[in-house]
């Protein structure tokens, strides 16, 4: 069965002058117009496509990578608005609809939006929401302690950013624990830091746990030494901006890599900052 809007593994059918039909199964056949069909394709190959229909409801085939398929968000650029509603650029050459009644706010030509990508149940035809609350958190949440999984990220709230995680549930990337620019629309990957007993998701750009964490700081910290001529201009007393700018970490982890590489006879701690600890050093007799 045809799924309108995402995927599909189609065989071709036939040839014509401006494309190929594809087979859509119990005698339907899909126009894919000859400027998305593959060079050298021809009848029996099998072509990976979106299927989406045009202005007259035909089904139309196409090769064109969509930023998201329906049941996905994406952030999305508005190309023209009218008394139907606003168009969006979607990836494929048909704009995307998004009636006015599912725009949070009205929408401006240029501006970007976060979009659910949905089939109108009275219609058929794909369409886009930007009311996208209705979509999500509708099942229970089941997801384990430091679990990677993908986020999109949604918008600012005064805690951190609203992410929007796996296409089904919400989260938060708290403020405080964010060391590196976080952009509207950005595809990231993040870790669960734990479900609370509401159903609230916390999130974290980093996973949990010394190995996953402290060692690649120290890692981090290394890398720095040696971009650096050996010195780095960081102490404990250091601004948390500052450390994050520079290592893209939080204060606290960095003071854990620093306590950790000293132990290992890696650096010495001076007043003014952390110096490398060459095995040249160790025979002068240095950081003793």
């Amino acid at each position: 069965m045809i799924q309108l809007g995402k995927y599909n593994d189609l065989i071709v059918k036939k040839e014509v002058d401006f494309g190929v039909y594809m087979d859509g199964g119990e005698g339907l056949e899909i126009l894919m117009p000859a400027k998305y069909v593959p060079r050298g394709t021809k009848p029996g190959d099998t072509i990976h496509c979106i299927v989406y229909q045009d202005a007259e409801a035909r089904l139309i085939a196409t090769t064109e990578r969509p930023y998201a398929t329906v049941g996905e968000f994406a952030s999305l650029k508005i190309n023209q608005v009218n008394a139907v509603g606003a168009f969006a650029d979607w990836g494929v050459s048909k704009e995307l609809l998004i009636p006015h009644r599912e725009q949070a706010v009205d929408m401006e030509v240029g501006k970007r939006y976060i979009i659910y990508i949905y089939i109108d149940d009275k219609s058929g035809r794909l369409v886009g929401s930007a009311k996208t609350d209705r979509f999500l958190d509708n099942v229970p949440p089941a997801y384990e302690p430091n679990q990677e999984v993908d986020v999109l990220v949604a918008k600012p709230t005064p805690l951190g950013y609203k992410c929007i995680i796996e296409n089904q549930h919400t989260g938060l990337i708290y403020r405080d624990q964010i060391f590196r620019q976080v952009h509207i629309g950005e595809h990231l990957r993040a870790w669960v830091k734990g479900v609370r007993e509401d159903g609230k998701i916390d999130l974290s750009l980093q996973p949990m746990g010394y190995r996953n964490v402290i060692e690649p700081t120290e890692q981090a910290v290394l890398r720095a030494l040696h971009l650096n001529n050996g010195f780095l201009n960081l102490t404990d007393k250091s601004d948390p901006e500052v450390i994050a700018g520079i290592l893209h970490c939080s204060k606290k982890n960095f003071k854990k890599a620093v306590g950790a590489l000293y132990k290992q006879r890696r650096i010495v701690i001076d007043e003014d900052g952390i110096r490398s600890l060459t095995p040249e050093s160790l025979s002068n007799g240095q950081g003793e």
